[in-house]
């Protein structure tokens, strides 16, 4: 059977100095990597189709090798669209990986292949609030005041569909491309107005039903597609038509980026399938919005969507879906973060709090907090439900206090973040990796999903279960590596190489550094940094920063620092 077969460069030996592979060798030791979507799972279990929820297979394998086959993947045209591949029967494209106990040597040669991640806008690491709510412009400026009243100011706001004209008599409601003006009475003022407040918007996008003739930008869109606008005829979605592509985007998206727009979430597609066989709408859409946000070069690629598939790095961040509000839930999302990283998908966002299903529960909401401050992006999310209200402050003592401290955290750790995301886009390892892509032959490192190194310097272990009925305190157990460790808020020292249970109120987070690690933290004003230091006999801080936006950082438009623990006094 023909095949071509690419042999990654880099090849390293095996945990025993040596492995061996053959044509057809299936790989035993494939640590998974993540899932196009966490809809209607509660934990791992997938409801609608009751079963357990099987993450798709990783990059890594404890094989110390790893075989990609991309035969049944299409190809780009010379005009940038994706088109079937023109291959003989029998034909077969395989990509093998060896890299034995190298673990990040692996995903470098795997971004070298398919493409580095792009670097985030530092904005995208900050705090951002999102709620399916019918909310006008008024409604927003007050969630955006209430928040800076409370000392934590807004990174990014993300409105959902009812941006839009959902009553219409040509669709159910969930596709628009339209203002609603009893909603937005003048968007690019508001727009200008949260820009003022350096708070960055992305609107909710479901476009399967394509461009209906109530839109506002119909007749535009009609004489672009080459339609009487008088005949009133729909456009249906077509994200294989070249055509529809550039006026999707020219005539539908830009005017409202114009108003001020900065990004889209592409809620979902609900099409499975499109006209070109094997060309997944989902990853079509991911790949061009992602693309077309970076056009003129100003910006950098950036779309909010579920994950694509294999290869989707390229077009962060994932949207992980409607979460269940379950313990069960939260405790998976963990282990499925960080496992992400074997995928080289590092910037997985959920729905902080939960979104839907299960019961309200305090704790459990303050844990998802605490969860999201070390996680690759912080985004509150919830259904609207009228009862619930994902402000830390509307919660009672000391659940509010605790939120809010977390909260503060994550604005802290901006710094450590950014750095870590630039580490990232280079080939480094993900925000959010397993214990084992730093300690991979370490058998325990396998044994702790619950953990994950959180940077290069820092391990978290989130709470992940409720709180003793009798202590009224919650319990962790992690493994942390040989050395010495120290709990981040309090200081105490740990002895490394074992496992540990640890124990909190709720204002604790388990989050341990490692001896030695000096931690770039924000100051007070935005010109100001401080360096968080370690006891150790070594240890070297790193600190990245750039403009946090345009794609000047790629002409090494930056700034590099390097601090040692002889630059503080003793």
């Amino acid at each position: 059977m023909p095949k071509i077969i690419h042999l990654a460069q880099n090849i390293a030996p095996g945990r025993d100095d040596e492995f061996s592979w053959h044509g057809e060798q299936e790989d035993q030791g494939n640590l998974r990597g993540t899932a196009r979507t966490l809809d209607n799972c509660d934990g791992d279990w997938q409801m609608a189709e009751n079963r357990r929820l099987r993450l798709q297979p990783g990059v890594l394998s404890r094989a110390g090798w790893t075989v990609v086959d991309d035969t049944a993947s299409l190809v780009l045209s010379p005009e940038g669209l994706p088109v079937p591949r023109q291959a003989a029967a029998g034909y077969r494209d395989l990509y093998f990986l060896g890299y034995g106990a190298r673990y990040q040597q692996c995903l470098r040669d795997y971004f070298r292949l398919t493409g580095f991640p792009p670097l985030l806008p530092k904005w995208a690491l900050g705090l951002w609030w999102s709620r399916w709510e019918k909310y006008t412009d008024d409604d927003l400026r007050g969630i955006v005041a209430s928040f800076a009243a409370h000392g934590l100011p807004l990174s990014v706001l993300v409105i959902d569909m009812d941006w839009h004209l959902v009553e219409n008599p040509y669709t159910n409601g969930w596709t628009g491309f339209s203002w609603n003006p009893a909603f937005f009475r003048d968007p690019p003022e508001f727009f200008q107005w949260l820009h003022g407040q350096d708070i960055h918007a992305c609107l909710n996008l479901h476009p399967a039903d394509g461009v209906q003739p109530h839109e506002t930008r119909y007749a535009a869109m009609a004489a672009h597609m080459g339609i009487d606008p008088a005949s009133m005829q729909p456009i249906p979605f077509d994200i294989a038509d070249p055509r529809f592509i550039a006026g999707y985007f020219q005539q539908m998206l830009h005017p409202l980026e114009a108003d001020g727009v900065d990004f889209w979430w592409m809620d979902w597609q609900q099409q499975a399938h499109t006209r070109v066989a094997g060309l997944d709408p989902l990853w079509a859409l991911n790949h061009l919005h992602a693309g077309d946000l970076a056009r003129d070069g100003r910006k950098r690629p950036l779309v909010f969507s579920r994950w694509g598939d294999r290869g989707a790095h390229r077009y962060p961040i994932g949207f992980s879906g409607d979460s269940y509000r379950t313990w069960a839930t939260l405790a998976f999302e963990v282990y499925f973060t960080a496992t992400a990283a074997n995928d080289g998908f590092g910037w997985w966002s959920h729905d902080l709090g939960g979104f839907a299903r299960g019961g309200h529960d305090d704790e459990l909401y303050l844990r998802w907090v605490q969860f999201g401050c070390l996680s690759p992006i912080f985004r509150l999310h919830n259904c609207g439900d009228p009862t619930l209200d994902y402000r830390p402050w509307s919660k009672s003592a000391p659940i509010a206090d605790a939120a809010m401290a977390a909260m503060a955290l994550r604005r802290r750790l901006l710094p450590y973040l950014y750095t870590a995301a630039w580490k990232h886009h280079g080939g480094g390892p993900a925000l959010c990796a397993p214990l084992y892509h730093y300690h991979l032959q370490a058998e325990e490192a396998y044994l702790c999903p619950q953990a994950y190194y959180f940077g290069a310097s820092l391990i978290a272990a989130p709470y992940t279960q409720p709180a003793d009925d009798s202590t009224r305190l919650s319990r962790q157990t992690l493994w942390l590596p040989e050395g010495e460790w120290f709990d981040f808020q309090s200081g105490q020292s740990y002895t490394g190489g074992r496992f540990l249970s640890v124990y909190g109120d709720f204002a604790h987070m388990p989050l341990f550094a490692t001896a030695g690690a000096i931690i770039p933290l924000a100051g007070e004003t935005a010109e100001e940094i401080e360096f968080l230091s370690f006891p150790g006999e070594s240890g070297t801080g790193e600190l990245y920063d750039d403009d946090g936006a345009s794609m000047a950082y790629a002409d090494n438009v930056c700034r590099k620092y390097s601090v040692n623990p002889i630059d503080f006094p003793t």
